[in-house]
């Protein structure tokens, strides 16, 4: 853990090229800053309810969402502003959460379901009317995403789940498949401002970049900026990116919102420095 006394921190768990490029934004904008590695970090509460840490402000970078939550929570105990904050984490890290908070808002989003048992999944399934999508409620980079085309194919992964067990897999959450083209969106909200997008262009039914989608600039419309925004503001996210889909005939949707978002991808795709403008609105929380 390398420290200054500074009063901002980045909390880390490891080094991406992300972290790196805000690293070097940080050193640019000639502010003092802890680059703070969060497997190392101890914290002590006392009894007198002395403040431990010298840090102000952080922006929390953990790949692990559990730690990354857990760090957070304790470091709001001390009276540090995060970003993104622990309610923002623990909101957008379940997928479910983040659709009901949506829906709650009215933010639009594709037809959603969500059951807690193989059979009423299966009924629950063909009342939304195949294809459809069955996704963890936690987990990122399109792992354990299934595209489920007829009864068969839901069947054969729904008895899988319910073998496998565990609490993760004992909810089934259920979206019906957004005829998109080959592509979907990625914009990114900070401070309450659109300040650019991509799309993500692949072959494959998946549009992520880590599973080898490619990148390309997406010119941030009005309605693309007002969506974005809005999603942002129903989960209070200060730094997130939201997923977007192309409706041909509904328009613009939200898929997810990210709150630990990934731009190493996105800053010569869009010109847009997004680790600078990350670091300024840090510092403008100081």
């Amino acid at each position: 853990m390398e420290t200054t006394m500074a009063d901002l921190a980045v909390l880390y768990d490891r080094i991406r090229p992300d972290e790196r490029m805000l690293f070097e934004a940080l050193d640019d904008l000639g502010v003092p800053y802890d680059k703070v590695y969060t497997p190392q970090l101890r914290l002590t509460f006392d009894a007198a309810g002395q403040a431990q840490v010298p840090w102000k402000v952080a922006i929390e970078r953990c790949v692990s969402q559990s730690r990354g939550h857990g760090v957070t929570r304790a470091l709001e105990a001390f009276g540090v502003r995060v970003i993104n904050p622990s309610d923002v984490i623990e909101l957008c890290g379940d997928k479910l959460a983040t659709n009901a908070r949506l829906h709650h808002e009215g933010v639009p989003t594709p037809r959603t379901g969500v059951a807690f048992d193989g059979e009423t999944a299966l009924a629950l399934i063909e009342d939304i009317g195949y294809p459809v999508v069955l996704k963890p409620t936690v987990g990122s980079w399109g792992r354990m995403v299934s595209k489920l085309n007829d009864r068969d194919a839901a069947e054969a992964v729904i008895e899988h789940k319910e073998v496998l067990g565990g609490p993760q897999h004992g909810i089934f959450y259920i979206q019906e498949l957004i005829r998109k083209p080959d592509r979907d969106i990625r914009a990114f909200v900070i401070g309450g401002q659109c300040i650019g997008a991509i799309y993500r262009t692949s072959e494959h039914w998946i549009t992520n970049t880590a599973r080898g989608a490619k990148a390309s600039n997406c010119p941030v419309t009005p309605d693309i900026a007002e969506l974005a925004v809005r999603a942002a503001a129903a989960v209070h996210g200060q730094i997130v990116a939201i997923d977007l889909m192309e409706d041909p005939e509904r328009g613009l949707m939200v898929i997810e919102v990210n709150h630990t978002m990934e731009f190493k991808n996105s800053v010569s795709t869009t010109g847009v420095n997004i680790p600078r403008l990350m670091g300024e609105y840090a510092i403008s929380l100081l």
